[in-house]
């Protein structure tokens, strides 16, 4: 006589249950998986655009350069003046302590 498996419908339900799990875990990592290849994708189109923009110069870095360089020549010249303004300075200091000097001696 063959034998009959003994499946009653606990014996069904726990395997049931066993499965489930299972699938929702598998469920899940095939979720996990369709987001990462979906943020690669993304991932690879903003370094495309990325790589594009960067293909040529940017403009305004000639424009900051040519900045630059103006406040540099500015700052020069204002060091310039500021030295001329510093010799005129001590040049009137000399002349006034002279003139003192010889108000106070008499002749």
């Amino acid at each position: 006589m063959p034998r009959q498996s003994r499946s009653t419908p606990a014996t069904n339900q726990k395997q049931e249950q066993h499965e489930q799990p299972a699938d929702s875990v598998v469920q899940g990592l095939l979720a996990d998986r369709r987001s990462l290849m979906v943020a690669l994708e993304r991932a690879k189109l903003e370094l495309a655009e990325a790589r594009g923009s960067a293909a040529g110069p940017d403009p305004k870095v000639a424009q900051l350069q040519a900045e630059l360089r103006r406040l540099h020549a500015q700052l020069d010249d204002a060091r310039a003046q500021v030295n001329l303004l510093r010799a005129e300075r001590d040049e009137l200091r000399d002349g006034i302590v002279r003139a003192l000097a010889q108000v106070e001696t008499p002749e």
